[in-house]
């Protein structure tokens, strides 16, 4: 019997969730030598050395994790996306691009989060050079050389914290994937008391993420699943945000039907 039909014969998944998450491999954990005790609540069996997840478990805990998600977004929560594998970038940067979100899908930048004053003035650098670089403000104050220098110091930047230009504050949520790669990011919101949602494998500390979705967080269609949940939280908790009513007609709010971004206000 084959491990997507074992699955589905222990029926440990709701059945509106079935095919769509033993399609995405979300079922398939680590070797039971690397799986973190904390976890074992959440897998089924042991199939061929490897641990395989309880998607019942995953279905139920990703429905909790989105809402927490669309409940801070609805109340102007600024989210943060980490996920620095190969696997995760197309999916965050997606994410980011359509609704102006902060993100890191290159190597985290320590202190993004514990130092961001420090970090807030390098990007605001990254910007005024990129404009000043573009408007050709700079041709009369440096040689061809030093504009140069400056070209490679901006590219550097952008590299290294391009994704971070719309992190206006400290972000008020973190959403990654794979949090023991992530220890870093984890950390640093873990220090500042930011709650953290995370698509999480067995190897993990479970109580080192608020709003745990165990699951395989390496395989792509595994990552776009999450993700794919995560993004419609985003949207639908955009669409409960609400705005004071015009001046004049009272203390009221109206509900928002439609936002560019999701980011400090």
């Amino acid at each position: 019997m084959s491990d997507e039909n074992l699955i589905e014969s222990e029926q440990a998944y709701p059945a509106e969730a079935s095919r769509e998450l033993i399609d995405a491999g979300v079922f398939y954990g680590r070797k039971k030598s690397k799986t973190n005790p904390k976890m074992r609540p959440y897998v089924l069996m042991n199939r061929g050395g490897i641990e395989i997840i309880n998607l019942q478990k995953t279905a139920e805990l990703m429905e909790k994790a989105t809402a927490a998600i669309r409940e801070k977004v609805s109340k102007n929560g600024l989210v943060l996306l980490v996920g620095t594998e190969p696997s995760a970038e197309a999916s965050i940067t997606g994410i980011a691009k359509r609704f102006g979100l902060p993100y890191v899908t290159g190597r985290w930048v320590g202190g993004a989060i514990t130092n961001f004053k420090i970090i807030a003035l390098r990007i605001e650098h990254m910007k005024k050079l990129r404009t000043d670089l573009a408007s050709g403000a700079l041709v009369e104050k440096y040689t061809k050389k030093e504009r140069l220098g400056l070209e490679r110091e901006l590219a550097h930047l952008e590299e290294l914290m391009g994704g971070l230009e719309n992190l206006t504050r400290e972000p008020d949520l973190v959403i990654m994937v794979d949090p023991v790669m992530h220890r870093t990011a984890l950390r640093e919101a873990r220090v500042k008391k930011i709650p953290i949602a995370s698509l999480a494998n067995v190897d993990a500390d479970p109580d080192e993420v608020d709003h745990l979705v165990p699951g395989n967080d390496r395989a792509r269609a595994s990552i776009e699943w999450f993700f794919g949940n995560v993004e419609k939280a985003i949207e639908e908790g955009i669409k409960l945000r609400v705005i004071p009513e015009a001046a004049g007609e009272g203390a009221g709010a109206a509900p928002v039907s439609a936002a560019p971004a999701v980011s400090a206000e």
